[in-house]
């Protein structure tokens, strides 16, 4: 695209070079991304069109979870807009805790045609609790599921290692198990 403004490509130029990631999708799947959604998620826009969103998202399980609780609010209430923190994940596979806007162009069908803005949101805090850089990195990991092997492989530590800062993390959230502890990390969106 030309970055010469003429009345004719003001609108195209104006979303492709916005500062915010934009993404428009037809049941989720991405039909248009702007550049600064290729920044925010390290992809390119050529390995995005055509092809699903789940892709943004760290597990199959959130992209099915978000999905249905967007559908089904959107379709109860009568609401064009939906707006969530969750988290994503960029083309490298680093989690990260964002802020997702969509409008929906299609109230009959919510997810047949939408605008999707997302933001990055600085380290989360849960609770007040204060955490260590490294238990920052384990909470997201922990809260999508992963084992404590997985987390060490992905980020080149001893899953024994993990272990401990999964312990800390418990006890610094004042729970007993596993599945509280992710309630905690992971709070109702």
């Amino acid at each position: 695209m030309s970055n010469e403004l003429t009345p004719e490509n003001i609108p195209m130029l104006a979303f492709a070079e916005s500062p915010v990631a934009h993404l428009v999708s037809r049941y989720r799947r991405a039909v248009e991304v702007n550049r600064a959604l290729e920044r925010l998620f390290g992809v390119q826009r050529d390995q995005l069109i055509g092809r699903s969103v789940q892709r943004l998202y760290p597990s199959t399980a959130d992209f099915i979870r978000i999905g249905e609780k967007c559908e089904s609010l959107m379709k109860e209430s009568g609401e064009l807009v939906y707006e969530d923190e969750r988290f994503m994940q960029s083309h490298d596979q680093q989690v990260f805790w964002a802020r997702a806007k969509g409008v929906t162009l299609s109230p009959e069908d919510p997810f047949a045609l939408m605008i999707w803005t997302f933001e990055r949101v600085g380290e989360r805090k849960v609770k007040s609790v204060n955490l260590t850089p490294r238990e920052r990195q384990i909470a997201p990991l922990i809260g999508n599921g992963m084992t404590s092997k997985q987390i060490g492989a992905k980020l080149g530590i001893s899953h024994r290692t993990v272990d401990v800062h999964r312990a800390r993390l418990m006890k610094k959230f004042n729970v007993n198990n596993a599945a509280e502890l992710v309630s905690q990390i992971v709070t109702a969106q």
